[in-house]
Formats: structure tokens, sequence, C-alpha cells
């Protein structure tokens, strides 16, 4: 669990100074909240991207797993964030962005 304030009304968010964009995040959200975008400052070329911010459902796998301490998840009892529930449309977009080498893909939902 996370010992920083979460800034206000955000469920999670990224600390991209941190960020070696490994996708491991990506890889273990179970509802297609994080995606990696193209990041050429970046060492990798990429980044962690949070592409559904209102589907986090607070499960703390991203953060539990991050390498490098660079993604955080709002704590339920002190930080008054609401979480949304485990969807199929959010377990859908899970899908397609792992599919996709965990980038979401460009017309996804439109």
């Amino acid at each position: 669990m996370s010992l920083i304030k979460a800034p206000d009304n955000t469920p999670v968010w990224v600390d991209e100074s941190r960020c070696k964009a490994c996708d491991i995040c990506v890889s273990v959200c179970p509802a297609g909240v994080l995606s990696m975008r193209a990041e050429a400052s970046s060492t990798l070329g990429a980044m962690v991207d949070i592409v559904a911010i209102d589907s986090c459902i607070g499960c703390n796998d991203c953060e539990l797993n991050c390498p490098d301490f660079a993604i955080y998840v709002a704590d339920k009892k002190t930080d008054n964030v609401k979480f949304a529930k485990l969807t199929d449309e959010a377990k859908a977009r899970a899908a397609a962005i792992i599919e996709n080498n965990y980038r979401l893909p460009e017309n996804y939902g439109k």
C-alpha cells in the first residue's frame, strides 16, 4: 500500500521519472487501465500510460509488481477515492492490450 497521498480523485498514477517502461504493470492489470505509449525520451522508447482511469478496481497489482516503485494506487481507506468494479468491458480491454503487445489498439472502442 502506498504511503504517498493520492492526487485528488485519482485512483492510480505514475511517476514517469522512475518508470523504465518494463510493462510489468500493464501485464498484471486485470481491468485494462494501463497501456504503453510511444515516448522518444524514454530509454526503451515507451512509457506507461493510464488509458481508463475510471476502470481502476484498486487491486494494487500494478503497484505491488512494479520493480521501480513508479506506480501508485490510492489507499481505499484514507484517500477517499472511488474504485470501479471489474466489468466484462474492462476484461476485454485488458485482453486487447495484452494481445497488442501491451499497447491499446489505435481504434479500440471507437
